[in-house]
């Protein structure tokens, strides 16, 4: 790890002072509906604390306050919130974006959303950090294990992973050199080594620098690894999803006969800068049968996101076929039919991407009902209420916006979105990375019964193989934008033919 001492002067934030400190802190949307109560949180510098608690439970409210950022229409009906001995929810616009622009960072939760698609990555960082040398931005990619010699720096987001983007904007915070640093979910999407690496930076950064670091994180494992204090806030959820059913999962049930539903043959994809290309995915072949489950997995920047937004469309491949039922799709989602649209869905990374932030929930659910002509217009309502409740969310959230519900509340709602098309085939891009451990297994479980009681083709990519392992069929592991195995589920975690396959397993096993 690429530590500079320089970076972050020592004594930011005298020892015997508090960095952060809320006291009886409630928010309220503007329905009434409390999004925290009482919340209280002290943030010490050189230590890292932790916010954990189920999805809806309010980490993501709290941290926002803390940054001064509180959901468009909420207000604080009761409490403080202090930062470096100020009450950020009383500073004027210019005061606090100075507190942000130079001691206080914030990494929120969807942290692609918050990057400029039309600035390349050097020029994000740039923008906002204290030292704008070619050696300082490098240095700063390094840190947080991003490649400099692959032409990374001229990228813009688009061309990166969900990883990639989180890092970025991680690498975006520290360019500030904060006093305070405040992440929300800051590991999600990420393999367990670069998971590892991520920590081991927060570490040193608090322990050596004596940054307070705050961060929401679903991952136990970590949180006991990482945290030096823990502030649970089960107690405190708003609205929370509702249990979800358990799957009626048999192991050892034989692979669905037939002919495949969605085929994929010598996929290759780049992405093209100044009439130059850059290989992203070389000759992919992948089939998922009626009713079976495909797992994708391999570490961050492997190609695992390019390679189905190909498959649905969204990323033009340089050659190579997408084959639904025999019928060889056309390479943009723009030259496909309606129908063909309609049986390939996507539920992305990013679920900001998916859900408009002007409409509600329910609308959101109810366009592809109507595009797809899947109900009539009079039964749109109740059928919306129906998805909702499939996928654990109260029929009132059809009235919420966006960005009223929390992480998790997003990723059921557009996994809400995706099977009002009533696809054929779902994938599924890291669903769970933002999720906590029963929320994630009470999705995953969800997946699966959606996928017995319709017969749907499924392609699951996660980082966590503990959630896919007796959830899917087959596996494909990809390692820079190659297929290096694939086969069945059970026959790789058992006998890995492929250091890759090997190493992920591993992993696996050791967080379990």
């Amino acid at each position: 790890m690429n530590h500079m001492p320089d970076w972050y002067p020592e004594g930011q934030v005298p020892a015997s002072e508090m960095a952060v400190r809320v006291t009886d802190l409630t928010i309220a949307a503007p329905d009434g509906r409390l999004l925290l109560d009482s919340g209280n949180l002290e943030v010490r510098p050189g230590r890292v604390t932790a916010l954990t608690g189920p999805s809806g439970c309010g980490k993501t409210t709290l941290l926002r306050a803390v940054a001064g950022v509180l959901p468009p229409g909420t207000r604080r009906t009761s409490g403080r919130v202090e930062v470096l001995g100020q009450d950020v929810l009383t500073l004027s616009a210019p005061d606090l974006r100075a507190l942000r622009r130079h001691r206080l960072a914030y990494v929120g939760q969807d942290p692609g959303s918050g990057l400029n698609p039309r600035m390349k990555i050097r020029r994000l960082l740039a923008e906002v950090a204290v030292d704008r040398s070619p050696e300082a931005l490098h240095a700063l990619l390094a840190e947080v294990q991003l490649p400099t010699d692959d032409g990374l720096p001229d990228r813009r987001t688009g061309e990166l992973s969900g990883g990639q983007q989180r890092r970025v904007s991680l690498a975006r915070a520290l360019a500030r050199r904060p006093a305070v640093l405040l992440l929300d979910e800051p590991t999600a999407g990420l393999d367990p080594a670069l998971r590892d690496e991520i920590a081991e930076l927060l570490r040193h950064l608090a322990a050596n620098h004596r940054l307070a670091v705050a961060l929401s994180c679903h991952d136990t494992d970590l949180v006991s690894r990482l945290a030096d204090d823990v502030v649970d806030l089960s107690n405190l959820s708003q609205g929370a999803a509702t249990p979800l059913p358990p799957a009626s999962r048999n192991a050892d049930r034989p692979l669905p006969a037939g002919k495949p539903t969605l085929a994929v043959s010598g996929l290759h994809a780049a992405f093209v800068r100044r009439g130059r290309r850059t290989p992203v995915l070389q000759d992919i072949d992948l089939t998922v049968a009626p009713g079976s489950s495909t797992g994708i997995v391999g570490a961050s920047g492997s190609g695992k996101t390019t390679l189905v937004r190909a498959i649905v469309g969204l990323h033009r491949p340089t050659s190579g076929a997408v084959i639904l039922d025999g019928i060889r799709l056309a390479p943009s989602a723009h030259g496909r039919t309606r129908e063909q649209r309609r049986r390939l869905q996507l539920v992305p990374q990013n679920p900001l991407g998916t859900l408009n932030p002007s409409r509600t929930v329910g609308a959101t659910i109810g366009r592809p009902l109507r595009l797809h002509r899947r109900t009539d217009r009079d039964q749109a309502p109740a059928r919306v209420l129906e998805l909702l409740e499939s996928v654990g969310l109260p029929a009132d959230f059809a009235d919420r916006y966006p960005h009223e519900l929390s992480g998790g509340q997003r990723q059921r709602a557009s996994i809400a979105r995706a099977l009002a098309a009533d696809p054929d085939v779902l994938v599924c891009d890291e669903v769970t990375s933002a999720l906590d451990d029963g929320t994630a297994t009470a999705i995953m479980d969800l997946l699966e019964e959606l996928r017995i009681s319709r017969g749907l083709a499924q392609i699951l990519i996660s980082h966590d193989l503990r959630l896919i392992a007796n959830r899917t069929d087959t596996l494909l592991v990809l390692s820079a934008g190659e297929a290096v195995e694939s086969g069945l589920t059970a026959q790789m975690f058992t006998s890995p033919a492929h250091p890759v396959t090997a190493a992920l397993v591993a992993g696996a096993v050791q967080t379990a």
